[in-house]
């Protein structure tokens, strides 16, 4: 394992970022931006209709399993190549200059929609607790200001420098923990009636429109949704000690603790849930705030909403942070139009501010059209969902592929990494194709999901930035060391 500075440069990078986070904070990055208080709790109502209690558990309990593999195979890679630029440059080193740009874009995609998803989810939560506190009844254009509001936040937040967000981090883990052991211990300790095993385990409920039964297990979004975003361990690996082992291990456990974590807390709700269809058409417009009502009461779920709302707040801000990180290193290798601008680091704080803002700002734009469309903020996270899940798979696809262009990190799984690899790529073509299924029937302007739209649309508009500008602009510095030198000469990779 190479000292930190001495693996950036052999991958030809000189180190320019403040590296001030350790082992526990690189892990804390990725658990507070896949945040089970923020992706179980915004996307419930989606899984309510889309398969009911059954699909929400079962779809938990699969679709985190195959998040942990998949997870394991990319943090083999990450260990192998620790920089900012995560997996587009993992796609360059195996695969070349095309696979790198499509990766990057996809990526990208994924972040900034990521930062648009978490923010709307937090605003809806917000307008909630106006609804109980004062009354005000939540309005798609309350609720964009309010989303504006935070994404402010999270821009101010991200431009003190990385030490802040690492401390945030670090107490969003606590947080999140302290979060789930709190709402779930309250709702259990209630006197009152609970659901059966049978009703949280079997009860499938299919709210589609869609007849066929597979547009029930549309509602594994809830857990595709919330299980991403654990790149940020490897965008923030340049501001990481050690960071060689200790961003594949902060992507795994993340993982791993937000599988167990979310499992309770999922069931903790369903456990909880009085009147099925009163829950789903509350008027707060969230089902879990009016769990807490009926349990509760609104004092205590007033209580237990600001609890969330500040999980959600921790949330976003490590995603902004990931999302500029991505923005700074694409910029760097001039993948993006006026990369000068983009790739800056401030010398006061040794942060990319000008790539925090222009991430909130994206995602500002994406969340729009939840001004007139009732399911923008569902296409909104399966675009999140469906731009960064393939990108997560491309860097193990290609080290499969090109076996002899790979040299392991000190973190890898040995013998296992070739069947989890193949496994983690059937997986993700999988869930890919049942992401751009329609959501709702009818078939409406309204109700249509623009999410594989924009995914093609992302990709032509990639191939065409490619063809004008990308492969003269697009470049990143030839490998460090000899050895790798030499590789390079030798056309390897």
């Amino acid at each position: 394992m190479l000292d930190d500075d001495a693996a950036l440069r052999s991958h030809g990078y000189q180190p320019e970022l403040a590296r001030k986070i350790g082992e526990f904070g690189n892990f804390s990055s990725s658990f507070s931006v896949i945040c089970i208080l923020a992706g179980a709790l915004t996307m419930f109502a989606f899984g309510m209709v889309t398969g009911g209690p059954a699909v929400i558990m079962w779809g938990w309990v699969g679709i985190g399993f195959m998040t942990l593999l998949l997870a394991a195979c990319l943090a083999e890679v990450v260990s192998a190549y620790p920089t900012s630029g995560g997996l587009y440059f993992m796609a360059h080193r195996l695969g070349g200059p095309r696979w790198a740009w499509a990766t990057g874009w996809l990526n990208l995609l994924g972040l900034v929609a990521a930062i648009a998803a978490i923010a709307y989810g937090c605003a809806v939560f917000v307008g909630a607790l106006a609804n109980l506190q004062w009354g005000m009844q939540p309005t798609p254009e309350t609720t964009i200001l309010i989303f504006a509001g935070i994404l402010l936040l999270f821009g101010t937040l991200n431009s003190f420098g990385v030490r802040l967000v690492n401390i945030l981090n670090s107490i969003s883990v606590w947080w999140q923990l302290g979060g789930v052991a709190l709402i779930v211990g309250a709702l259990t300790l209630a006197p009152g009636e609970r659901r059966s095993v049978g009703f949280v385990f079997t009860e499938f409920v299919n709210g589609t429109g869609f007849n066929h039964p597979l547009w029930g297990v549309l509602g594994i979004l809830v857990a595709a949704y919330t299980f991403c975003g654990y790149d940020a361990s490897s965008h923030l690996s340049e501001e990481t000690k050690q960071a060689q082992m200790a961003a594949p291990r902060g992507m795994v456990r993340a993982v791993l603790y937000s599988w167990v974590a979310g499992f309770v807390l999922l069931a903790g709700l369903l456990f909880a849930i009085e009147d099925y269809a009163g829950t789903l058409n509350t008027s707060t417009g969230v089902p879990p705030v009016q769990i807490f009502i009926d349990v509760l009461g609104t004092g205590m779920a007033k209580v237990l909403l600001v609890v969330v709302i500040v999980a959600q707040l921790f949330c976003g801000n490590a995603e902004t942070a990931a999302s500029s990180r991505m923005v700074y290193a694409f910029s760097r290798d001039g993948a993006l139009p006026f990369s000068a601008t983009w790739r800056r680091v401030s010398s006061r704080t040794r942060t990319p501010i000008a790539a925090v803002w222009l991430s909130v700002g994206v995602a500002l734009v994406l969340a729009l059209p939840n001004l007139w469309s009732p399911t923008a903020y569902a296409a909104v996270t399966a675009i999140n969902v469906i731009g960064i899940t393939p990108a997560y798979v491309i860097p193990v696809f290609l080290k499969l592929r090109f076996p002899e262009r790979f040299e392991p990190g000190p973190w890898t799984l040995g013998a296992w990494s070739k069947p989890l690899g193949w496994i983690s790529v059937v997986y993700v073509i999988v869930l890919t194709g049942v992401l751009v299924l329609p959501q709702t029937y009818p078939i409406t302007f309204k109700s249509f999901n623009y999410s594989g739209v924009t995914l093609l649309v992302v990709l032509l508009l990639a191939w065409i930035m490619w063809i004008t500008k990308g492969r003269r602009s697009y470049k990143i510095p030839p490998l460090g060391n000899s050895a790798e030198h030499a590789a390079v000469a030798e056309g390897v990779v």
